[in-house]
């Protein structure tokens, strides 16, 4: 992980050190060991499961300290004498810095289990769908928790929230959200975190969070956007415009807040969904292994012309992109020098002979 570079994106190098963590594993991969390896093998299977479910909240938070240009800190082992929860573990490696009896506020802690337990697994979204998809092929766990994190990756998944940041920071003000909402109305501007394709009423989720929310804030502070998500939250219920429309805030409305009232920068948002979402997407992996699933393969509905309507032109006269190009690509003293070797000419004939 140390060979990132400097800017890496958190998420970037999440999904690449989670598909990197199946090479070392090659007893529990289907592609090398036979597609029953781990379907007939509960043990070899769970531990696979327990395997991911432990490292990616390490990688989560060595991902973080790899931006901010830090060492990274390794999990406390249940052996310890004082040993760590799961997401206490989480904030430990992500904030302990050469102290030896830190320990992250309890409060937070909590609040941060109840968000991960509120995410973890939430029906048949993208990142769940791609993870089935994968699963349907008979690929090794690793890589398909790698190919729904890429999924969530996506600032139309994951990285919804941060938009819902962007939106309230360009809002600026209490005042200003009357004259955003009308913008809205006539299809100028995108409101987001409110609606969901399921929920025609509001998202249960969301209002479990914003509880949360009104308790982080106690502790961290309350941001400035607070004030300005209210009004936007309150003027939108009472409005028929957006009430037709089943538009109420989601969970990507109060969990950006949460996040960004705890100093995480937006473009770690996603990792932070995706530790809790992979309990979701290993259940899911598991499932799929214990049905009989055929592989993925939607199908396609050609809708374009029926008609080819420009004419084709003769393979005599079309261009070859295997031609030797006239004018080199480059010049440097190598090029100079290979055309001195004696086999230059026997072996460029050759070549284009073949082709």
């Amino acid at each position: 992980m140390s060979q990132f570079r400097y800017d890496a994106h958190p998420c970037g190098i999440l999904v690449s050190a989670v598909s990197a963590l199946g090479t070392f594993f090659p007893d529990a991969n289907p592609s090398l060991k036979g597609m029953d390896v781990l379907k007939h093998n509960k043990v070899s299977r769970d531990q696979q499961v327990a395997r991911i479910l432990g490292k990616m909240p390490t990688i989560a938070a060595q991902s973080y300290r790899h931006r901010l240009g830090r060492p990274y800190n390794s999990p406390l082992s249940i052996s310890d004498p004082s040993p760590l929860t799961y997401t206490e573990n989480f904030l430990y490696m992500l904030d302990r810095l050469s102290e030896t009896s830190y320990r992250p506020h309890p409060k937070l802690v909590s609040l941060l289990d109840k968000i991960w337990i509120l995410h973890a697994e939430h029906g048949m979204n993208c990142s769940t769908a791609t993870m089935r998809q994968l699963a349907s092929t008979g690929v090794d766990p690793y890589t398909a928790v790698a190919g729904a994190t890429a999924a969530l990756y996506g600032n139309r998944h994951g990285g919804a929230n941060e938009a819902v940041l962007k939106m309230l920071s360009q809002i600026g003000s209490v005042d200003a959200v009357p004259a955003f909402l009308k913008k809205v109305k006539k299809e100028k501007r995108i409101l987001f975190g409110f609606g969901h394709r399921v929920y025609k009423s509001p998202d249960p989720r969301a209002t479990i969070l914003k509880d949360i929310a009104l308790e982080m804030f106690q502790i961290v502070g309350t941001p400035k956007l607070w004030p300005v998500a209210l009004e936007l939250e309150r003027i939108a219920a009472t409005d028929e415009y957006f009430t037709a429309r089943h538009l109420f805030p989601n969970v990507d409305f109060y969990s950006g807040l949460i996040y960004d009232a705890m100093d995480l920068p937006s473009d770690f948002f996603p990792v932070l969904f995706s530790i809790p979402l992979t309990a979701g997407w290993l259940a899911h992996w598991m499932e799929s292994l214990n049905e009989p699933t055929d592989v993925f393969e939607p199908k396609q509905i050609y809708i374009g012309k029926q008609t080819i309507e420009s004419p084709i032109t003769p393979i005599q006269f079309r261009h070859s992109s295997l031609e030797t190009p006239t004018v080199p690509l480059f010049s440097s003293g190598f090029d100079r020098r290979r055309r001195l070797g004696a086999n230059y000419d026997t072996v460029i004939g050759t070549r284009r002979a073949k082709l």
